[in-house]
């Protein structure tokens, strides 16, 4: 599995850039996984998706279904895609530092 160094810190990912332990994740890890999402900037927007993914995962053990993530962070799909140009799945849940989703998020 390829390594990387986010946030000072040496990590494996698998291909396509997800973290594989979760645990290694903290806010300056998501910061740089966001650029690799072309996500320069996280603001207050993205780090409600961001944690509302995280908790979710956290408590359910899986990424939060798309209805769910817009719902409980008030965003719109279109709003959560503006944020996150490769998609909950692909982007945010990558910030988040979760496993690559399997399904549909």
């Amino acid at each position: 599995m390829p390594k990387v160094v986010l946030a000072g810190i040496e990590m494996e990912t698998d291909e396509d850039g997800f973290i594989t332990d979760p645990s290694l994740w903290n806010e300056a890890v998501a910061a740089d996984l966001a650029k690799t999402e072309h996500v320069e900037v996280m603001t207050e927007a993205h780090w409600k998706v961001v944690n509302m993914i995280r908790n979710y995962y956290l408590e359910f053990g899986v990424a939060p279904m798309i209805r769910k993530l817009c719902k409980e962070t008030g965003f719109k799909l279109k709003e959560i895609y503006d944020l996150f140009p490769s998609g909950p799945a692909k982007g945010a849940c990558k910030v988040a530092g979760l496993p690559k989703p399997t399904g549909c998020v």
